[in-house]
């Protein structure tokens, strides 16, 4: 049976050397995990297609209240999913150079990567441009160039090298919060009164801009998509191992569910720990309001370890997998099969409604609990449709254009009938 790209959930040739494991096992997993990691993405978005990008550069300029029902969506957000979804995301694009790619010395499927990411680069423009400032798909294409040149190397020297430099940057994120909040009150009142240089009123500002005119929203993304560009560039130390280290454990068959069980279970009692302290310490920090550190920096340390929880979410999802409860994680894989679609289309969803010119311009009315309530409605329509569609095609509508492109030449999209 033939491996799947992460990305698209394509097919790709079987001359492609994979780790010695089940593939029906691999596939599957791959394709739930990616699902997983496309919905939970969208929850972290939300906010910057609800609000200026600026929003969430200053605690103490944001335009909403902590208060009530944006609290508790608030908190969700930042405890449960910031930075763990698109860390899965980024893991399993690691995998996907290595699927699509196959090993260095293969010189043809090497030439198909490049058009992919050559492709994906493009793709990346359009949607920053003429959709969402916050697009990564760019930045992937570039850093899948860095990341190609690495595909062949074993699974340890993945893990060791890429999981490395990960856990360097997860123990100076935990650390960095600590070291600032000791540092006397007249130096934290210093970065909280300077964060970012905005303001609640330079925020709802750029809201008006956006709804000024038919061309408001689109001048505004686009400011919003060069300054996202620049801080992306600072991104690739930390994007690239994360993509050695997904595909490392890949590798290794972590992913495909046959690391010891103990790994796994090691994995989710940690993740259980930092999410309980997390959890508690960010109420704690909500509750005190904007340039109050009630929790001297713990809450933003235990945050820095957001890769582990994201290895943790996958180790529970791989033993429910393993031990029979496939009918659940199962509902994932349909969306994850088509991850390039369901991705653009949340960002075309959510720019319709918030800012677009067609939409009703919702931009500036909701704080993080009322858009809850939009993203479990687009989370619902992605789990319904998504199955529907591969019930009749083989790929979703964007990966067919995708790889339609990338070969140069138009194939298949409809399953074959089957006699």
């Amino acid at each position: 049976m033939a491996a799947t790209d992460t990305m698209t959930g394509e097919a790709v040739a079987p001359a492609v050397r994979l780790a010695p494991v089940a593939p029906g096992d691999r596939i599957f997993n791959l394709d739930m995990l990616r699902g997983w990691a496309i919905l939970g993405i969208l929850a972290v978005n939300a906010i910057t297609f609800a609000w200026p990008i600026s929003a969430g550069m200053s605690e103490a300029a944001r335009p909403y209240a902590l208060t009530g029902i944006d609290a508790w969506g608030h908190w969700v957000t930042d405890v449960f999913f910031e930075d763990k979804f698109r860390t899965l995301f980024t893991m399993l694009f690691g995998v996907s150079i290595y699927l699509v790619g196959g090993e260095r010395f293969d010189e043809s499927r090497g030439k198909l990567l490049r058009s992919r990411l050559f492709w994906l680069a493009v793709f990346g423009l359009i949607h920053g441009l003429a959709i969402w400032c916050g697009d990564i798909l760019l930045h992937y294409a570039y850093c899948g160039l860095l990341m190609m040149m690495m595909r062949s190397m074993k699974a340890g020297k993945l893990i060791w090298i890429g999981g490395g430099i990960t856990l360097l940057w997860m123990l100076m994120s935990a650390a960095a919060p600590l070291a600032m909040n000791a540092m006397p009150p007249e130096f934290m009142a210093k970065v909280d009164a300077g964060q970012a240089g905005v303001t609640a009123q330079t925020i709802l500002a750029t809201v008006e801009a956006y709804h000024a005119s038919a061309s408001g929203a689109w001048i505004e993304n686009a400011k919003a998509w060069m300054m996202v560009q620049g801080f992306s560039l600072f991104l690739v130390p930390v994007t690239v191992p994360l993509m050695m280290l997904g595909l490392g454990l890949f590798k290794s068959g972590f992913f495909s569910g046959r690391a010891p069980v103990w790994v796994y279970l090691l994995l989710v009692v940690a993740t259980a720990a930092n999410l309980w302290v997390f959890a508690t310490n960010a109420w704690v920090e909500i509750l005190a309001g904007p340039g109050e550190h009630p929790t001297r920096g713990l809450a933003s340390a235990a945050g820095g370890l957001a890769p582990l929880v994201t290895l943790g979410y996958a180790s529970m999802l791989i033993l429910m997998t393993r031990f029979g409860l496939k009918f659940l994680t199962g509902v994932l894989a349909p969306v994850g099969r088509m991850a390039f679609t369901n991705y653009l289309t949340q960002s075309i969803i959510m720019a319709s409604l918030f800012y677009l010119p067609w939409g009703p311009h919702w931009m500036g009315t909701m704080g993080p609990g009322q858009l809850w309530g939009v993203v479990g409605a687009v989370w619902v329509a992605q789990l319904i449709w998504s199955p529907i569609w591969l019930s009749v095609f083989q790929m979703g509508p964007l990966e067919w254009l995708w790889r339609c492109l990338t070969y140069g030449r138009l194939v298949s999209i409809r399953k074959a009938a089957v006699a």
